[in-house]
């Protein structure tokens, strides 16, 4: 009969359907998880000072630009939070380390884009119209990036080109602009060789450096600190490629901004230079591009073999680079914190066992205090009901669960626990006072019961909120699940286990 009862009260009835429906809803969208959980990749991006320093607008326009860059890349699970106005945390989920590689490429590309031909510039990323698709052609070994450039452009370009069979063009994404570059003899000369310069009369590519960009490349013969700064006067930085030593402290002590450049294992001499100054190319002109007839259409080729993966993911960085266009600053990576899928399942198991390690030990103490599995089941149940609840609804809004909202999860539980041990004292203590409770002595015992429950869920949201509000990161999300499983809490687990504990309760007198 009191089954029937329980069955029949609506209190209890809206919390079967919400358990229902968060099962059913877990099942059809699943739960999405953090990257301390799932694996995944977070990588601290700080962005470039200036002497008008950076701004909230500045840093939401590079937050912006940066996520478009990785929806183009085809990422997924990505979150971009701006710190202050210096610091964006980009969080990425599901990544191996080898994407993970690529994602840090793609971000660190400020994505100025320069188009160079003889030491004149003549286009730049305003001028790029479209990005076609990433191919590759075997008869150029190559990934190519075609795309196509404005008609002012392509005239200025057929201007500069007419008649110069052979000769190079080049192509620069963040060109070192405004800098000095020492290097080492060996890769001063080949700078100068013809795989940079193509016909014998074409300038060499240090001269197209220098007439396109105010970039300065000197040989590195043991000049000291002082004159390398007066070789350096009036460049935005000193760029060490090739070059050990302590040079690099000297100039730091006085007073230069420098960068050191060092090849990669195995990397090549050109492929280095290339690198270090952002370019693609040279293109040597064929006879039909100086005949002075304006060309829209241009390509950047990555070396590589169909089956080269690093080309590959190279030329869809390039892509996407030139698609989103460049970043109001420049950015650096000044940390990044990589943790394998495999932790993140090993994370997931011991979250489960330790959640259901937790209700067990709840529900044993409740029994001990109590002496009464009547009590004690309940409440488990109940605290296990308001579990699936939160992540039904985390399923739905599709939020994704690290271990900072997995701990606001706990504490919602263990809120909800007080609060059924305030409500079983209230039906207990009335019971000890009268042996039979009249239904106007439950009702009041109840809303005093109640009451306290609403002062002490008021006053968690409040702070939650403020959290939740105003700050950022792991703290919101632990704010996030502890306001929604009080909210479940207060508005259907806390009536109905009060419906459920007054039947079972009325049994024993």
């Amino acid at each position: 009969m009191n089954l029937k009862k329980l069955l029949l009260n609506g209190r209890v009835l809206l919390l079967i359907l919400v358990i229902v429906l968060s099962i059913l809803t877990i099942i059809a969208q699943g739960i999405t998880y953090g990257l301390d959980i799932s694996g995944g990749v977070e990588i601290t991006v700080q962005l470039e000072k200036h002497d008008n320093s950076t701004n909230k607008s500045t840093i939401e326009d590079v937050r912006t630009s940066l996520e478009k860059r990785l929806n183009t890349l085809g990422v997924k699970d990505i979150t971009l939070e701006p710190w202050g106005e210096q610091i964006i945390k980009v969080r990425v989920a599901n990544v191996t380390e080898e994407e993970a590689n690529s994602i840090i490429d793609t971000i660190t590309r400020q994505g100025v884009f320069y188009a160079e031909f003889n030491g004149v510039i003549f286009a730049t990323g305003a001028d790029i119209k479209r990005v076609d698709q990433v191919s590759y052609e075997p008869r150029k070994g190559a990934w190519i990036v075609p795309f196509s450039i404005s008609k002012e452009a392509a005239e200025k370009f057929a201007q500069l080109a007419l008649g110069k069979v052979g000769y190079p063009v080049d192509i620069f994404l963040d060109p070192p602009v405004s800098s000095t570059l020492i290097v080492s003899q060996e890769i001063y000369e080949d700078m100068n060789s013809i795989k940079f310069q193509g016909v014998s009369d074409a300038k060499p590519l240090p001269q197209r450096l220098k007439e396109a960009f105010n970039i300065d490349v000197i040989p590195y013969t043991n000049q000291s600190a002082e004159e390398i700064k007066k070789l350096a006067q009036g460049k935005e930085k000193v760029i060490l490629v090739g070059v050990g030593g302590e040079l690099e402290s000297s100039l730091k002590n006085l007073g230069i901004e420098v960068e050191k450049r060092e090849s990669r294992a195995g990397e090549a001499t050109d492929e280095f230079i290339r690198r270090i100054l952002g370019l693609y190319g040279p293109f040597w002109l064929e006879k039909g591009l100086t005949t002075g007839e304006p060309k829209t259409e241009l390509a950047i080729s990555i070396e590589g073999s169909k089956e080269d993966i690093a080309a590959m993911r190279e030329a869809q960085v390039v892509s996407v680079v030139l698609r989103s266009g460049s970043l109001p600053v420049k950015v650096f990576v000044e940390g990044v914190n990589y943790i394998p899928p495999t932790l993140g399942e090993q994370f997931r198991k011991q979250v489960v066992q330790a959640g259901i390690v937790a209700l067990l030990v709840v529900g044993l103490i409740v029994y001990l205090h109590y002496r009464k599995a009547e009590i004690a089941i309940p409440v488990v149940l109940t605290s296990l009901s308001e579990v699936i609840a939160i992540l039904g609804v985390a399923a739905l809004i599709r939020w994704d669960l690290n271990l900072a909202s997995i701990a606001g999860i706990i504490v919602a539980i263990g809120t909800g626990v007080d609060q059924q041990i305030v409500i079983t004292d209230e039906l207990l203590g009335g019971r000890k006072k009268e042996k039979i409770t009249k239904r106007s002595g439950i009702l009041k015992r109840m809303g005093r019961a109640f009451f306290v429950i609403w002062v002490s869920a008021t006053t968690t949201i409040v702070a939650m909120t403020f959290l939740f509000r105003f700050f950022i990161g792991a703290l919101r999300g632990f704010a996030f699940t502890t306001i929604l499983g009080v909210l479940i809490g207060i508005l259907i687990t806390r009536p109905a286990y009060a419906e459920i504990a007054k039947v079972l309760l009325s049994e024993k007198r």
